[in-house]
């Protein structure tokens, strides 16, 4: 007869109870909210403020429209701006 394992999150899951919607929602949100900081906080330290100031609508936009097109658009016309500069 063998004897079945269970993996340690697996005997956690059935011992607690499950998160709330509200919590997870709250704790992702936090992270992402941080995380969305230090991007606005990078592109700030690393553009000139025109492009950074375009780059950061753009990421704001992204975010409000679920299109994160936009913001890659953005990085995508620096970047060609920045290549013809440079022939």
């Amino acid at each position: 007869m063998r004897r079945q394992t269970r993996s340690i999150l697996q005997e956690l899951n059935d011992i607690g109870a499950k998160p709330k919607a509200e919590n997870l929602v709250d704790s992702r949100a936090a992270h992402v909210i941080e995380s969305a900081i230090n991007v606005i906080k990078m592109i700030k330290e690393n553009f000139d403020n025109e492009t950074a100031s375009d780059l950061e609508k753009r990421f704001i936009n992204s975010i409000k429209s679920g299109d994160p097109q936009k913001f890659a658009r953005g990085i995508k016309n620096y970047k060609k701006g920045r290549d013809s500069d440079v022939d």
